[in-house]
């Protein structure tokens, strides 16, 4: 049975991938920062008893990642999906745009933008890389967004987050050229801009249309398919 440790499952698209993952047979070590408050993550646990492992992490404590690192020493985890990110003090129905508008940088945020989108993923994969690297299917894939995409942008806004999210992918790529003689396949990619608590109802798509186009990309992915910055739909997004 393959494995997958996926961070921040106690709501949305983390969430849903955890439910997807044990449908289809997976072992999940799903991670988030309070389990006593996730309901709907322990009705998973409850649903898929041999299969949905819950595990306290807040991915901006690094020594929390060493200590888990630690505690699943011999586990091989076939996927990592840094999934575990924030947009900003409020979701965009809330006013994220506002507050991330250009001369209203709040600087405090700009940091824990950075070390929970940018610096948690890479800190994941130091922490995991042994693990991973003894699994059979050997890939770390962080969630990002289309934002992220320098080639791609068309608008302005957003800017705590789009840098960040763009600083990830840097990361990725790198990890996609240092690992791959590891056999390790590293990448990035984008959900879709769906209906969560983050992206607001004004979002495109539902969640599980992006859960489901995630899964599909990252389970199929080869170690050809690393360093490219794919989408929910298979689609391949410029830098």
């Amino acid at each position: 049975m393959p494995t997958v440790l996926i961070t921040g499952t106690s709501r949305g698209f983390g969430l849903l991938m955890t439910e997807l993952f044990a449908e289809q047979g997976w072992t999940i070590l799903a991670c988030c920062r309070t389990p006593d408050k996730a309901a709907e993550l322990k009705a998973l646990e409850e649903r898929f008893p041999n299969q949905v492992k819950i595990h306290a992490l807040d991915v901006t404590d690094f020594s929390a990642i060493d200590a888990l690192a630690a505690d699943l020493n011999d586990t091989p985890i076939d996927i990592l999906l840094n999934n575990a990110g924030v947009l900003g003090k409020r979701n965009l129905d809330q006013g994220t745009l506002e507050d991330q508008a250009f001369g209203n940088s709040d600087w405090t945020e700009w940091e824990e933008l950075y070390r929970t989108n940018t610096m948690a993923p890479m800190k994941m994969a130091e922490a995991f890389i042994d693990h991973v690297a003894k699994s059979d299917q050997k890939k770390i894939v962080t969630v990002t967004s289309v934002v992220g995409s320098i080639g791609g942008s068309i608008f302005g806004g957003l800017y705590a987050y789009r840098a960040s999210k763009a600083a990830a992918n840097a990361v990725m790529k790198g990890l996609s050229i240092e690992l791959a003689e590891r056999g390790i396949t590293a990448f990035p990619i984008h959900p879709g801009f769906a209906k969560t608590d983050m992206g607001g109802s004004r979002a495109d798509i539902e969640p599980m249309e992006g859960a489901r186009g995630v899964f599909k990309v990252v389970t199929e992915a080869t170690l050809e398919d690393a360093g490219r910055f794919w989408t929910y739909e298979g689609k391949e997004l410029p830098w």
